[in-house]
């Protein structure tokens, strides 16, 4: 015997949702750790000036911890950019078009910031 009740529910849409919400907090987390820990490091101890800049990137965790920072960045910026694209332009084409470039853009910041970041 079939149920003949109820509607089947059509559900569209890019279902990024929660995914998004999520990673928007836990990169912000990230990048909120990072503040701490740099302020840390900047306020503690001598002046400010090259040497103790470059003295605190010189470190292998603060690398680490400024590349985890940088993707996570770069991965927040790119969630934010994608929904307002998508929610905020209908043509398609130039949709797409403004999402490669996007993209584009980020992957080139991210080479440049680990360039600096290794160059120290």
């Amino acid at each position: 015997m079939a149920q003949t009740y109820g509607s089947k529910r059509l559900v569209v849409g890019a279902h990024y949702g929660l995914r998004d919400w999520l990673s928007q907090r836990i990169t912000a987390c990230v990048m909120a750790v990072f503040t701490v820990v740099l302020l840390a490091q900047v306020l503690i101890g001598e002046p400010l000036g090259y040497a103790k800049w470059a003295g605190i990137f010189s470190h292998q965790w603060m690398k680490v911890l400024t590349f985890v920072t940088i993707v996570s960045l770069l991965y927040h910026a790119w969630v934010g950019v994608r929904d307002i694209w998508m929610d905020y332009v209908k043509p398609v084409a130039i949709r797409l078009a403004l999402q490669v470039l996007s993209i584009v853009w980020l992957v080139g910041c991210a080479g440049w910031a680990i360039q600096v970041l290794w160059r120290l």
